[in-house]
């Protein structure tokens, strides 16, 4: 595949893994700095669920760039307009979620994509070139090229249509949004559960077959995720700061509670 102005979307074409790091409660330029000295790829800014307002998305844009991170923002299912918003500002992905048609996808293209692709409109010279850069039409080229589209599958539908989905030119990656999946599937949190491992490997064909990447999310344990991973997903998300931080802290105060039990009496 072509070589790419995206890290991480050059990690993917180059068949690497691309590991995704959620900041959700940290909403400051330090993310992506912590993300780059704790070595993951790519940032998902969520839109959809975080507190994140228009400047701090933007901030953690254009503070990632310069450490090769990746920044990639999710916005809600039918705020496109806010992902162009965010394209414009330092953004250099988006994922969309919910996205079970192809009249849906499509829709994304056309949003996310300049012409004759999409019509995507013109703000100004991108935080990818340092807002400089080559003219117009060499400009819109490498975007159309340089910038990663993504879609969720995340309801029984979304799979039902994912080799219709991933035909629609403009699309580089999708992502199957395992909590959502499996809550629709009635099975919510199963990772291992025979339904979930037949879509991954329905949507992994799909991928596979139309030049698409897979993209994995919602599994943070380290049981299922390395077996998702065998089975070809290669854009994985791999933990939130709320992860991180419920995990060391929770282990860290187990610790050092255990010592306090350990502890001789004290005498009288």
């Amino acid at each position: 595949m072509s070589k790419t102005a995206n890290p991480t979307l050059q990690r993917l074409n180059e068949g690497k893994l691309a590991l995704g790091f959620c900041p959700f409660h940290l909403r400051t330029t330090a993310a992506p700095m912590l993300a780059h000295a704790t070595g993951y790829d790519w940032l998902f800014i969520d839109t959809e669920h975080g507190a994140f307002t228009t400047q701090e998305t933007s901030q953690i844009c254009l503070a990632a760039i310069p450490f090769g991170i990746t920044p990639i923002v999710r916005v809600c299912a039918d705020a496109l307009d806010e992902a162009t918003r965010a394209l414009d500002n330092g953004a250099l992905g988006i994922i969309v979620p919910h996205v079970s048609t192809v009249a849906a996808a499509k829709r994304v293209v056309e949003a996310l994509r300049f012409p004759p692709m999409g019509l995507r409109s013109w703000g100004a010279p991108p935080a990818m070139y340092n807002y400089g850069g080559p003219g117009l039409a060499e400009a819109q080229e490498s975007l159309n090229r340089d910038i990663l589209i993504g879609t969720m599958i995340e309801t029984e539908e979304a799979i039902a249509n994912v080799d219709e989905i991933a035909k629609v030119p403009g699309i580089d990656m999708i992502m199957i949004g395992s909590t959502d999946l499996t809550t629709r599937m009635g099975i919510p949190g199963q990772w291992g559960h025979e339904k979930l491992q037949a879509a991954d490997k329905k949507v992994g064909a799909a991928c596979k077959k139309n030049g698409k990447h897979l993209g994995l999310g919602g599994i943070g344990d380290n049981v299922w995720a390395p077996h998702y991973i065998k089975l070809g997903a290669r854009m994985v998300l791999a933990h939130s700061d709320h992860g991180m931080i419920m995990e060391a802290g929770t282990n860290r105060a187990t610790m050092l509670r255990a010592l306090e039990k350990k502890a001789p009496a004290k005498k009288k």
